[in-house]
């Protein structure tokens, strides 16, 4: 397959040009290996990860604010349980790739003030300026 037809089948059919880069990986036809769209997809992977770490960690802190600091007793349940699920999802994000655990450490600070400043947005309560909850990754997540 032309490198030209490679391109275009990235455009039109990504699925087919999965599947047809791995054949070629597979097969050691690195020649016919589309390496700038590929080093493109794998760049993305990396920051897919780190966007959703990001995200997660931003949910974890929304939801223990909340569960702490609104008296809403009736919502507590389903709070804590996306505290659960989102302690759960950050684990197997950190198990896939444990070096993302250096990130978690460094938007740590940043993902609470996002999550303080969004739920001061939402909700007439005393939140704290400064994160009341664990620093150490591994208490935070537990």
């Amino acid at each position: 397959m032309s490198l030209s037809r490679v391109k275009t089948l990235y455009d039109q059919d990504f699925a087919l040009w999965i599947e047809e880069t791995v054949k070629q990986l597979k097969s050691g036809n690195l020649s016919q290996v589309d390496l700038e769209n590929l080093i493109e997809e794998v760049e993305s992977l990396g920051k897919r990860d780190k966007r959703e770490l990001k995200r997660r960690l931003i949910t974890l802190f929304e939801h223990l604010l909340k569960r702490h600091y609104v008296p809403l007793p009736e919502c507590y349940r389903g709070w804590e349980l996306t505290i659960k699920r989102t302690h759960s999802k950050l684990k197997d994000l950190l198990k896939e790739s444990p070096s993302l655990r250096n990130l978690l450490t460094d938007i740590y600070l940043d993902c609470y003030q996002e999550a303080v400043e969004n739920m001061r947005i939402e909700y007439d309560a005393n939140f704290p300026d400064f994160s009341p909850f664990a620093d150490n990754i591994d208490d935070l997540l537990n």
